[in-house]
């Protein structure tokens, strides 16, 4: 007999991604958000709320740790099945990601889990090895891993968490991770110059970089309680906007006036003070990691879209590690994007992130004895 269960009634539910305690509904706010269930029973529907003024969600979902579906959602609160007439004894896992990132640009766009519909038996999901926290740009958005090369529209449609290097690193360690990332943003500034497009302002919010009233009302400018989920590993991977935008046009905010550049010198050279503008933040970065998450090893990577600023980055990890004599901050450089390996949007595609993947994977075990 096919039972409805709301989402707060259903302890065995694991719930992935930074949110509010609310599960009723309970909502999605970042990339690969969602949830995950272990159950029996020949069918599984989910109960979901979409909404969005500019940005329509889409989600992916996984039977059994295989990539099943992936579609569009339209706004409005209904059901959506995720599988039928399987074996009703045989337990399955089933996890629910949400595919888009938070999106910057549109304060309603969110999906909420209200319910299950199942006719079997929910049970527990097993601890994983490791937990990984992803902090990052587009690329660790996944922008980029659908659509043709030449494709350059900015849609949600060309965003993927299951294609991107977060997922497949996850899945080659046997790991829990959450991703924290933000298409054009950076360390310092977003690729057009923007300061309050920087990663580490919003850091200790749940998900602060979401605009509106309806964003405030669901808690999304709310201190993050870091306790409630201590990663294992950090791994940040940014730089890479605030590279571009040495060579955009200055920011100025019509407001107030406020104006802010990255600069090159005349012979196309990064203006050293802006270097060392951008090498403060990184360091000033590890900080606030290490506040947050005592107990992490924080990874720095850099490099799938150039390597312009890895110096700085490195002076930035070295100079951190000397101040604190804290030897669990590293560098590591990721493989670059070539013609073979691109995507969409002038962004790595999926053979680039499985690259950065395995490089990213076999650096963490050189460093756990999980394995």
């Amino acid at each position: 007999m096919v039972k409805e269960q709301s989402i707060k009634d259903i302890p065995e539910i694991r719930v992935h991604g930074r949110t509010t305690e609310c599960r009723d509904p309970l909502t999605l706010f970042w990339t690969a958000s969602g949830f995950e269930c272990n159950v029996s029973g020949t069918e599984l529907w989910v109960e979901v709320e979409v909404t969005y003024d500019a940005y329509e969600p889409w989600f992916s979902y996984t039977v059994n740790g295989d990539w099943i579906g992936r579609q569009m959602m339209t706004a409005g609160r209904y059901w959506v099945p995720l599988f039928r007439g399987m074996s009703t004894e045989q337990v399955k896992n089933v996890r629910f990601y949400k595919d888009l990132q938070a999106m910057s640009g549109d304060g309603e766009s969110y999906i909420h889990i209200h319910a299950l519909r199942c006719d079997g038996q929910f049970y527990p999901v097993p601890e994983k090895k490791l937990k990984l926290e992803f902090i990052g740009d587009s690329i660790t958005s996944g922008e980029g891993l659908f659509g043709a090369k030449e494709e350059e529209d900015w849609i949600p449609m060309f965003f993927s968490a299951l294609k991107s290097y977060t997922y497949l690193t996850a899945q080659m360690l046997d790991a829990e991770y959450r991703v924290f990332s933000q298409s054009g943003w950076g360390v310092c500034n977003s690729w057009d110059n923007n300061p309050d497009c920087a990663i580490p302002r919003y850091y200790r919010q749940i998900c602060g970089l979401m605009p509106g009233e309806t964003s405030r009302r669901l808690g999304a400018d709310k201190p993050y309680d870091f306790q409630s989920w201590q990663p294992d590993f950090v791994i940040v991977n940014l730089g890479t906007n605030d590279a571009g935008s040495f060579d955009q046009p200055e920011w100025v905010d019509e407001t107030t006036g406020r104006h802010h550049k990255m600069h090159r010198r005349a012979d196309g050279s990064f203006c050293e003070e802006d270097v060392a503008f951008f090498k403060d933040g990184v360091k000033s970065f590890l900080y606030t990691l290490r506040e947050c998450n005592p107990h992490a090893k924080v990874i720095w990577c850099y490099g799938m879209l150039g390597t312009d600023l890895e110096p700085p980055i490195q002076r930035a990890v070295a100079d951190y590690r000397n101040e604190t004599g804290d030897d669990k901050v590293s560098y590591l450089q990721l493989p670059a994007m070539n013609d073979d390996s691109a995507g969409s949007r002038s962004h790595p595609g999926a053979l680039c992130h499985r690259q950065a993947a395995e490089a990213l994977s076999r650096y963490i075990r050189s460093m756990t004895s999980k394995y």
